[in-house]
């Protein structure tokens, strides 16, 4: 899920689920453990020696200094400051759509793409093209892309709630969930697509969806590409379905409740007025129905 430091858990019960092939995964937020490699233990030093630093309002961001060359002249500064104006949209939108907005700079990385995959494969058990780990770590590129535009969302949920409550270890669920919700509402997607809910149908009526205790744990680092492909889908798709059938307001004040109390259970009821079991009854129904 989130950063090094300790966390306290908040729990719910457990079921099974089941792999499937559906996408690729391309964006992860993972624990990095005591020992695992961080920006911080490498230190300013990219692929050819160094990083360059840039600073916004809300945002310091260090790009590898391979991709400034690989940009051309004062193509790497003009991606710099799109980068950054980037960021700070999504700040905006952070606001406006989840009232979160983090009291403190926010560090991003953007990483040579040989020595991404060198310092931080092992991490992953399919393909990622970002992580947050303290800081937000981006595989490198030289320009705005649709791509590298959905990372950067879907981290800075991350980092937003890991500033929000820094010792609270999030359900993978909920963390990934809301961070591939806002994800999709950066790109325009206000609701699934018709092949997603088709596919999550035909698993519900099967009976092989996961259950929300299965994707509890801090992160999915642990699931293979296929199993990771669904629990990304469905716990976006569980999001989706919340916001739906009960409107941003109640998300709000979900995960809101939820850093409060430290109870999934409590916030739940006092979001949703219902209970975990509920929500999620309801949605395999739906989705069953679909």
């Amino acid at each position: 899920m989130l950063s090094k430091r300790q966390r306290s858990p908040i729990t719910t019960s457990r079921r099974g689920g089941l792999l499937f092939a559906l996408l690729l995964v391309l964006v992860l937020a993972l624990p990095l453990g005591p020992g695992a490699p961080t920006a911080f233990a490498i230190g300013d030093r990219g692929a050819d020696g160094e990083f360059e630093r840039r600073d916004s309002f809300h945002f310091t961001l260090y790009q590898d200094v391979d991709i400034d060359e690989s940009g051309g002249l004062y193509g790497s500064r003009r991606f710099e400051q799109q980068i950054l104006a980037e960021l700070e949209s999504a700040f905006d939108s952070l606001d406006r759509l989840l009232s979160l907005r983090p009291e403190k700079k926010i560090v991003v990385y953007v990483w040579d793409p040989a020595l991404f995959d060198r310092e931080y494969s092992g991490l992953f058990r399919f393909p990622a093209a970002g992580f947050y780990g303290g800081a937000i770590h981006i595989r490198g590129t030289d320009r705005i892309t649709p791509r590298l535009v959905r990372v950067l969302h879907h981290e800075l949920v991350h980092a937003a709630f890991d500033v929000e409550a820094p010792r609270l270890r999030l359900p993978a669920w909920m963390n990934e969930g809301v961070a591939e919700w806002f994800e999709a509402r950066a790109m325009g997607k206000r609701a699934l697509t018709a092949r997603e809910r088709r596919t999550l149908s035909q698993y519900a009526r099967q009976g092989q969806l996961f259950s929300l205790a299965d994707l509890s744990a801090p992160s999915l680092g642990g699931f293979e590409p296929n199993a990771a492909a669904l629990a990304y889908l469905q716990s976006y798709a569980f999001i989706d379905h919340l916001v739906t059938t009960h409107g941003e307001g109640d998300l709000v004040r979900f995960w809101s409740a939820v850093v409060r109390s430290r109870s999934l259970e409590r916030a739940a009821r006092r979001a949703y007025r219902s209970d975990l079991f509920e929500l999620e009854s309801e949605f395999k129904k739906a989705l069953s129905k679909g």
